[in-house]
Order: C-alpha cells, then structure tokens, then sequence
C-alpha cells in the first residue's frame, strides 16, 4: 500500500551540491528534487529516510531490482580477482558473456562489441553499417532517442533533446509509427503500414538511393513507449535490404526481457536484424553497452580500434549475472504476465479518468498518454506534472517522455509482482483524482 510523504522544507545537501556544482542540463525531477541514497529490490530510500517505489528503475536500468544480491555478488568477486584491462587485452567474463549473446540473440547475430553506454553502442552499430556497406547514409525515425554524441544527436528525431544541429551529415528521419497521432491521419490496418512506406520515400527523395542501414527501436522510448504496429517492422526491413542497408534493432530500453516472454522486443515481430544495440538493463546500473552484429557486418570492421572500458570484467560480470537472474527467476514470462495484469490495471484507469487518451507499451513497459480531450488528443503535459507531484507524495516514482512531455512512462523491475502494480495503480488512481479535480 502506498504511503503519503510529507512535505520537507529545508533542501538537502545533497541537492543543493547538485544544483551548485553540476551543469544545469543535469535535469532532476520533481518541482523539489529527491536524492536518492540507497536501494534495495523495488524500493529506494532519500537522504531523509523516506521510502519509495521505484517504477521507473533509474530509465528501464535497474532490471533484477536494486542491490540484487546475486549480481553484487559478482560483482564483488570480480573486482577482488581483476577490475580492468581495456580491450587490448582477452578476459573471461567478456568472452563468456559475448558467447551468451550468440546464444540468446535472434538470427544469426554472432560477434559482439562491449562499451560503456547505448550511445557508444549506436555509434558502433552505425559505424559498423558503413563500414560494411561502403555506404554513408542512415535512416532513423522521428521521436527517437539515440544517446548524446554527435552523432547520435543527429539522429535523434526528438527537438527536446537535441540542444545543436545536425552535426553528422547523411542522417534522415522518416515517419514514426505513432498509431495514436499518425502523422498521415490513417488508422491501422486499413492505412496499409503506409508509415512503413514512408521509409521508401525518404530513401528515394533524400538519399542517394542506397543506404548503410535503418535503425529503430522495437518501442520508441523517449518518445513515449511508442508500439509500432504489427507488420511494421517487416516491411520496415525488406524496404531497407532492397535500398543496400542493414538494419539496426537499438534495444537499448527493449532488451533483456523487458516486453515479455522474448529477450529481445524485435522478436515480437518476424524479422531479424542485422545488429543488436542495448545498455541499460543489461547491467542492472553497471554502465554497459554492446552492438552484436552478423559475422559479416563484425568482420568488415577494421581490425584497430580500442574502447578503454569495452569488455571491462566487472561490467561483463554484472551483465552475465543479470542473464542468469533473469533466466533462473523465469523473468521474461513474469514480465509478460505482470505486463499483462499491469496493462488490464491501467485500462480500468483509462476508463476511469478522461484525461488518460491512450494505454501502450509491452510487458513491463507500459505508458499513458495524457491530453486535455479525447476527441482532440491536445497533450497535457500540465496534468502530467500534477501527477508526478501527487505520486512522489504518496512514496511512488514514475517515469515520463514523449515529444509533448504528455507522456507518463513506467519501467517495473522485471521481478515485480502483482503487489507491486497494485501499489502503482492505487498511487495513480489518488494522484489522477487530485491532478483533475
């Protein structure tokens, strides 16, 4: 059950350091910022003792729950025996955690490459796509998110996020397959995946023609737990291998079970990608990333190049106890089955409050679109606010995203119970009542 927080009226040091110290880009949430200074399982605790539920999970990160004995435990082990190489260097725990990906990926995804963020790992992939097709030219989709570099900044098709220009050439952004607001004002199935199509349209008017490799997450995260339609993915890709490209499943947020029953969100569709990209979850907050490619597409990549902290064996330890969590635990079934009764939970909500315009996402990744009125969809992000407010103070965290800000984004932890969606709903359900009064 949840509980109400009081309000605190001296600001914590903590916070204050941050505020002083720290860019200002470094956003916090909430109108008073919480310091978090310990988690364990679901919950997390602030520098004054008060207890949350975690529903976010530090942005689809922390998987297997906070201090999950069995990953620190690794962990520790690992550093007691050997903290770094660099990737000069071969070592067990990343070999062994490389053959894993071969043995979980989908298709014929092989040889892997181990940084320390999705950004580096969408850098890589995209990289690598070049590199193997000779070509320079990526399609991405509008309302992605892809990381901070400069060229991932370049693909970002998302202006909140994107604080300069274009600085990589070559990078174009086709229609996302945003059913809620098509943006070519169609519905599904009769629209015939014309989104998709867009992708052909793109190719052939902004492009060369021939492309190095479309890149896309299974759900768009950032942008607000965007769900393509089914089909969407396949057409996506013949479209792409007919135009020279490979094509680039960025399962940053998607990976390690999160959408249910699969490891991977891409497998919810009949396609296999060309290379695999995911951080986050992977190392239950460890920072991690890799791109896993075909034997081909690794192959054709030069043989020098170097990451100081690719392959560090404390993170490829934490990334292989976490698999093994969630395959001893059966944690893609639970998510599915969680997901399931969560998404019934938040439909009786949508029914319930008008304000919530639309329920989507995939196992334990689940969002709620917000907006001033049904029939006009106008976003309200405003509403949005008023419930982040309303559910810190009743000892829950949530999430949120999309292009209009207007949508609120859960990231249960893959071991979650129906409890723990319980405790969410009754804090959603009083914060809605308060936000719309």
């Amino acid at each position: 059950m949840s509980t109400t927080v009081e309000p605190q009226t001296a600001q914590s040091e903590i916070v204050r350091k941050h505020k002083e110290f720290l860019f200002p880009a470094v956003a916090t949430y909430y109108q008073e910022p919480v310091a978090l200074v310990r988690g364990e399982g679901q919950y997390v605790w602030d520098d004054r003792g008060t207890r949350y539920l975690d529903c976010f999970g530090g942005v689809l990160t922390v998987s297997v729950g906070h201090a999950n004995p069995q990953v620190n435990a690794a962990i520790i082990e690992q550093v007691k025996t050997l903290s770094h190489t660099s990737t000069l260097y071969a070592n067990q725990p990343q070999g062994d955690l490389a053959e894993k990906l071969y043995q979980i990926t989908p298709g014929r995804l092989k040889k892997s490459f181990f940084t320390s963020s999705g950004t580096e790992a969408d850098d890589t992939a995209i990289t690598a796509a070049k590199l193997h097709t000779g070509r320079h030219e990526i399609v991405v989709l509008r309302h992605s998110y892809s990381g901070r570099s400069a060229t991932a900044l370049s693909a970002i098709g998302h202006s909140t996020w994107r604080p300069l220009p274009a600085q990589v050439a070559g990078i174009v952004h086709a229609r996302a397959p945003y059913c809620y607001r098509c943006p070519l004002k169609l519905s599904y199935p009769e629209c015939g995946l014309a989104c998709a199509e867009d992708i052909k349209d793109v190719i052939e008017t902004t492009t060369t023609g021939q492309i190095a490799a479309f890149m896309a997450e299974p759900i768009l995260g950032v942008g607000g737990f965007i769900v393509p339609p089914a089909g969407y993915f396949e057409r996506a890709a013949e479209i792409t291998r007919a135009h020279g490209g490979l094509f680039i499943a960025d399962e940053v947020q998607t990976g390690w079970g999160r959408t249910g029953d699969k490891w991977f969100g891409i497998e919810h569709w009949n396609v296999e990608p060309d290379i695999i990209t995911s951080a986050k979850g992977m190392g239950n907050g460890v920072p991690i990333g890799m791109t896993t490619a075909t034997p081909e597409v690794a192959d054709s990549f030069p043989g020098l190049t170097f990451s100081t902290f690719g392959g560090n064996p404390v993170s490829m330890a934490a990334a292989l106890a976490v698999i093994k969590v969630i395959e001893d635990e059966n944690l893609r079934a639970n998510a599915a089955t969680v997901g399931a009764y969560f998404r019934e939970k938040l439909e009786e909500l949508k029914a319930k409050h008008p304000v919530i315009g639309d329920v989507r996402g995939m196992g334990l990744m689940q969002g709620l679109e917000l907006v001033k009125d049904r029939e006009t969809k106008e976003p309200d992000p405003q509403s949005v606010l008023k419930v982040f407010e309303e559910t810190k103070r009743r000892g829950v965290l949530i999430g949120k995203g999309g292009l209009y800000a207007n949508v609120i984004r859960t990231g249960l932890m893959l071991n979650s119970t129906k409890d723990t969606v319980d405790e969410l709903i009754e804090a959603l359900d009083g914060a809605f009542a308060v936000a719309n009064a």
